[in-house]
């Protein structure tokens, strides 16, 4: 059985600059490749800003007056970090750079593969590539593509699990050193009253970047690691129910990029909170004290991700009526 191509909607807009992968939208293949070199161009940005800042990088100045970017993040993480906060050691961030700039490599041959050699639609290249071949009135395929996203997530979120509990540790702004996190919060009454915005009895506006310690930290990243797991085998196994449909209906590629901008606007918006006031995942050592502008930054884009929520999901019904 071979699946021929629609006419996408892409092809007749007015907006032919704003339609991008768009056109992709019934080429599952094609689209993958999209996908795929675009994770890998993420990569790279990651691994060559790295490098960079490594080359820049001069000892004895703060992080933050260095207008530093990721090498922060990577401190933050526990990476040739020693007491007081101090860098010892800038190897693992020259490492980490080319593993990401090697890593970008394969993404983007992956893509071209995708793009130029194989099938512009899954479902007729067969075999195990012919599995995740969808089509937008298929709920339960969705549902198994979704699934495996989930299921990588909360891979994702146990890495940095690994790194805090068996790899070398974190860092720990309260004792301005790299420590073992043993013992992490797991009773769910702590960890999941962040997001009622009550800790230990009492009302914060700042919800979950309230937290103050690491063990609440990385017992939430437990957390939403089994969650998205969990979640993520129930989305393979089990279709969407009928009223899930209706309330969050699939019935085109535009409906489905809106739902993943509005998420990616929600996560820019709770990333602000932490950002602006939460100095135990950001703390003062590697990002300063004064971060307003980081703060504007998750926030706009935060805004720019919620405007393509509203336009997609515009389309979406357009196209649907």
């Amino acid at each position: 059985m071979t699946v021929s191509i629609n006419k996408s909607f892409a092809a007749d807009t007015n907006y032919s600059w704003l339609v991008g992968n768009a056109r992709l939208t019934d080429l599952s293949g094609q689209l993958l490749g999209a996908h795929i070199a675009h994770a890998g161009l993420i990569m790279f940005w990651a691994g060559a800003i790295t490098v960079t800042e490594v080359t820049k990088y001069i000892p004895d100045v703060p992080l933050y007056e260095q207008r530093m970017f990721l090498l922060p993040h990577l401190a933050t993480l526990g990476w040739g970090v020693g007491a007081g906060g101090e860098i010892v050691d800038t190897y693992p961030y020259f490492a980490i750079g080319i593993l990401h700039l090697a890593a970008s490599a394969v993404l983007g041959a992956g893509g071209l593969f995708h793009v130029f050699r194989s099938s512009k639609i899954l479902h007729n290249s067969g075999g195990n590539a012919a599995k995740f071949h969808y089509e937008w009135n298929d709920p339960k395929q969705l549902g198994l593509i979704l699934g495996h996203h989930l299921i990588i997530l909360g891979c994702g979120a146990f890495l940095l699990v690994l790194k805090a509990m068996f790899f070398g540790g974190i860092y720990d702004t309260e004792i301005d050193a790299v420590r073992v996190i043993s013992n992490p919060t797991l009773e769910p009454g702590t960890i999941f009253g962040y997001l009622t915005s009550l800790k230990d009895g009492q009302n914060t506006l700042l919800g979950m970047a309230s937290v103050n310690n690491l063990e609440d930290v990385i017992g939430g990243h437990i957390w939403i690691g089994l969650i998205l797991i969990a979640g993520g085998t129930w989305h393979i196994l089990v279709q969407p129910f009928g009223w899930v449909r209706k309330l969050l209906p699939i019935r085109n590629g535009e409906e489905i990029l809106s739902y993943s901008l509005l998420a990616l606007a929600l996560m820019a918006w709770i990333s602000t909170v932490f950002v602006a006031y939460n100095k135990t995942v950001f703390p003062v050592e590697f990002y300063g004290t004064e971060r307003l502008g980081m703060a504007n930054v998750q926030f706009f884009l935060g805004v720019l991700a919620f405007g393509g929520f509203i336009w997609h999901y515009w389309r979406g019904r357009t196209i649907a009526d």
